[in-house]
């Protein structure tokens, strides 16, 4: 009996085994993927500022457009653009890896898994942590990557944004005492200094939506687990019943 209770604790031995925590981000945001219009949202935005460079190579533009209640007609209309993709084709992008490699130095990924690599708030910060930096080869940098090689694709939405220095009478990491004015300077700060196509809290919005989607597409099968996950335990609740009642029937007489 102890041999056999040894062997069950060295079993479950790997399931306690946890990952190591990734850094805490500027900004978190809690996934919704039961928000179809906001994944709906999601993908447009995707298809519109990302695909252009970053595949989706696990999903289909027919399992998303099933999954977040799209008609078949307006994803081909509104969604796929590319001659070459037909609805229940991959989400591919029409980059090689070799342009890909001319361009920005190395061939964007594929973000199909990418979330559940990474995380939602590292992408939502991600998104979100693009300024505009001179020094660097593609005039931006983000404040959650250092020197990345693709562009703030978002501009146009968010606008400008640029790294100011303020001012605070308390320490805070990364600020300088000025010992003019007995105050600290910190450069870390980041505003909007040419408005875009959108508001500060709509950009947020939208950068949710698009990382809504991506989470969602990490697992796209969790929404069928959802509504299949009460219906089993359903079944098996009732099988269980009706096991016990067979069970009392069979071993009545030998009792």
């Amino acid at each position: 009996m102890k041999k056999q209770l040894f062997a069950l604790l060295f079993a479950l031995v790997p399931f306690t085994a946890m990952a190591a925590p990734l850094p805490e981000q500027p900004h978190s945001m809690t996934p919704d993927i039961n928000d179809q219009a906001s994944l709906q949202r999601g993908m447009q935005l995707y298809v519109n500022y990302c695909l252009g460079c970053h595949s989706l190579e696990h999903q289909r533009f027919a399992r998303a457009a099933t999954d977040l209640g799209m008609p078949q007609d307006l994803v081909e209309e509104n969604l796929i653009f590319s001659s070459e993709l037909a609805y229940n084709d991959q989400m591919l992008t029409s980059m090689t890896r070799g342009d890909g490699e001319s361009w920005f130095g190395v061939s964007p990924p594929d973000l199909t898994l990418f979330n559940r690599v990474k995380g939602s708030d590292y992408i939502y910060s991600y998104l979100l942590g693009f300024y505009r930096d001179p020094s660097q080869p593609l005039g931006v940098n983000n404040n959650v990557l250092e020197a990345p090689a693709m562009p703030n694709v978002l501009e146009p939405l968010q606008g400008v944004q640029e790294m100011v220095c303020a001012e605070t009478d308390r320490p805070v990491d990364g600020a300088e005492l000025d010992p003019l004015t007995g105050k600290y300077q910190s450069c870390e700060v980041m505003q909007v200094t040419r408005p875009g196509a959108m508001e500060p809290e709509e950009f947020e919005d939208a950068v949710y939506d698009l990382t809504n989607f991506l989470v969602y597409v990490g697992e796209p099968s969790k929404l069928q687990a959802q509504v299949l996950g009460p219906k089993v335990l359903i079944f098996i609740f009732i099988f269980g019943v009706l096991a016990y009642l067979l069970k009392r029937e069979y071993w009545r007489d030998i009792h």
